[in-house]
């Protein structure tokens, strides 16, 4: 007996949560999970459509850029809420501190998801297809 392939479409945000595949949103991009006991690792191709995820040498250089705009973003978002908490201005520490772990609890999160926002919205030319078919990729990891 066939195995019945799912004939609903993700929507672009929730594909791109759940971190599938930007060209037929049906391929994982990532082994693992955001936070878990094994290190999440990245795919080279997606396993449904073939698409090579670093398009050219160097393409997640700018996934750096992304990491670096959550990162400030989370940073001020804490250090703020720490404020609203404790009403405490004069602490260097409790700032200090207080962004360190935020850095380090959200590492994982911010990998993984600076990846996937240059895949989604900051690639020209790189746009979901709905009928693409499934393609089989060879142990060299090339689209047959």
């Amino acid at each position: 007996m066939e195995k019945q392939e799912n004939t609903y479409e993700l929507s672009e945000f929730k594909s791109a949560c759940e971190a599938r595949c930007p060209r037929c949103r049906k391929g994982k991009i990532f082994t693992g999970s955001t936070y878990g006991l094994k290190t999440q690792k990245m795919n080279t191709h997606c396993d449904y459509c073939g698409l090579r995820y670093e398009r050219e040498p160097g393409y997640f250089y700018v996934a750096m850029f992304v990491s670096y705009a959550f990162t400030v973003a989370e940073m001020v978002s804490s250090c703020l809420l720490a404020y609203l908490i404790t009403g405490n201005d004069n602490s260097f520490w409790l700032y200090a501190t207080v962004a360190l772990m935020t850095v380090l609890v959200l590492t994982p999160f911010n990998y993984r998801y600076s990846r996937v926002v240059l895949m989604y919205w900051l690639s020209p030319g790189l746009n979901y297809v709905p009928n693409i078919k499934k393609k089989e990729i060879n142990s060299a990891g090339q689209t047959l």
